[in-house]
């Protein structure tokens, strides 16, 4: 349990997100992963995969719940990342670490009871290739768990100016955000289960992806529901508050029958 939790404070993420000096970051962070854990407590003994794992502090809290899973994958797109979270998870063997181009083998199709994509797809360009990889390593009966900012109404305004203020203060990346005029933000206030504006893309040398300007949740929660049963969604991290006025959304899928 010690091991694990030195391990964790030296990913990354976590100490961007998790032990970031803007408490309001820590604590918001902090409620997500509470809610991933909690989630994934309904796959104990079982196999479960997180898509886009970053630096592996989900899975790792998984493993300090009283019911973790049997097995938990991270796969993540470059070797140095997959390569760091083995050095420090090397002494918990329930844990492994892939390149999401290794998820093509046997290992992994149809062997996942539950599949994680948390903080990922706001990013992605096309939806199309990431659902479809979903679909081929669940179980039949298995479920997809995606969570995503909520970028839209006034999550939107409260998360500018987090991001604004925090970007003063040199915490995190929040000043490499893209700017919204007044006419943007109007659109990203009001905005319905359409997408309501053209989302800006980028592209360092990995290939092109996105920023959260523009992101809709509700425009994935369309697209998800074309190949995917939606069951739930929640919001972190006040989940009475409903995903559109909580600062994350979550969609709790699974296969057509």
């Amino acid at each position: 349990m010690t091991d694990l939790r030195g391990a964790i404070a030296q990913g990354h993420y976590a100490q961007k997100q998790l032990f970031s000096r803007d408490r309001l970051v820590a604590w918001s962070h902090g409620r997500r992963f509470d809610t991933a854990v909690a989630l994934a407590r309904e796959f104990a003994g079982k196999r479960i995969l997180d898509y886009g794992s970053g630096d592996g502090t989900f899975l790792a809290l998984t493993m300090m719940t009283p019911g973790p899973p049997a097995l938990a994958v991270g796969a993540e797109l470059t070797a140095e990342t997959v390569s760091d979270c083995r050095r420090r998870y090397l002494k918990e063997p329930r844990l492994s670490f892939v390149q999401v181009n290794e998820l093509g083998g046997s290992d992994h199709l149809g062997q996942y009871d539950a599949v994680f994509c948390m903080e990922v797809l706001e990013h992605v360009v096309d939806w199309n290739p990431e659902l479809a990889r979903f679909k081929s390593l669940l179980k039949r009966d298995g479920r997809l768990i995606i969570s995503v900012p909520v970028e839209t109404g006034l999550p939107l305004a409260v998360k500018q100016t987090v991001r604004r203020i925090a970007g003063w203060r040199k915490i995190g990346h929040y000043p490499g955000n893209s700017s919204y005029s007044l006419a943007e933000m109007a659109a990203g206030l009001f905005a319905g289960a359409s997408q309501h504006l053209r989302r800006p893309v980028f592209d360092t040398g990995s290939g092109p992806f996105h920023d959260h300007k523009g992101f809709n949740w509700m425009v994935l929660k369309d697209r998800l529901q074309q190949d995917f049963v939606v069951e739930r969604v929640l919001a972190s991290p006040l989940p009475r508050l409903g995903p559109h006025l909580a600062t994350q959304a979550w969609l709790i899928a699974r296969l057509p029958e």
